[in-house]
């Protein structure tokens, strides 16, 4: 397995620092949110955590399923690739390979993801990559200091207004998956 800095995109699991839910103890509620989750939720130790709350994990997963996969906007490839940038900057080593997979998945090509492994501030393959992996660390970094020019460099390479809003989304959820990946458990790599 391949590890740059720490990140990987082997797949990976997570292990939860609080109890979860046991399914056999699952209220019908918890269980239709997991159902209605992930297809991979009943089995997921992040899941099962969260479904403690299911009205929030049902906003949540709401959310997260719109923002990373409604149809339109900006490519699902280039959501997976800021997503892995804002996950490698915040250090989420599960969420990075998860998104990287899914990134190289979609393209058919690892050079991106191996580049912003390596160093996330000079990733990209062409001009297009490169706005999207810049617009993700500043907007990661220092959101305060985004503003229109931050913007217009997006612009520039061709993104439409409907994908500067997607990837401006899909980034700022990130903040969010990742905070709660890091303070509530850890991954756990495969031997």
């Amino acid at each position: 397995m391949n590890r740059t800095h720490g990140f990987t995109a082997a797949t990976l699991e997570w292990t939860a620092w609080l109890d979860t839910v046991a399914l056999d103890k699952a209220s019908p509620e918890q269980t239709a949110v997991l159902e209605a989750s992930h297809p991979k939720a009943s089995t997921s130790d992040y899941y099962l955590l969260l479904v403690h709350e299911p009205e929030v994990l049902a906003q949540r997963s709401g959310a997260f399923n719109s923002i990373m996969y409604a149809p339109g906007g900006l490519s699902r490839a280039e959501r997976e690739l800021a997503s892995t940038v804002v996950s490698r900057v915040n250090g989420c080593v599960y969420c990075a390979s998860v998104h990287a997979q899914r990134f190289t998945q979609l393209t058919r090509r690892s050079d991106v993801i191996e580049q912003v492994f390596a160093d996330p501030a000079t990733a990209g393959t062409n001009e297009r990559e490169r706005a999207i992996v810049r617009y993700a660390i500043d907007l990661t970094l220092h959101p305060e200091a985004v503003d229109r020019r931050s913007l217009d460099a997006l612009r520039v390479v061709g993104l439409t207004p409907a994908e500067i809003l997607d990837l401006s989304q899909a980034i700022a959820i990130f903040a969010w998956a990742n905070r709660l990946m890091l303070t509530l458990g850890e991954p756990v790599f495969p031997q």
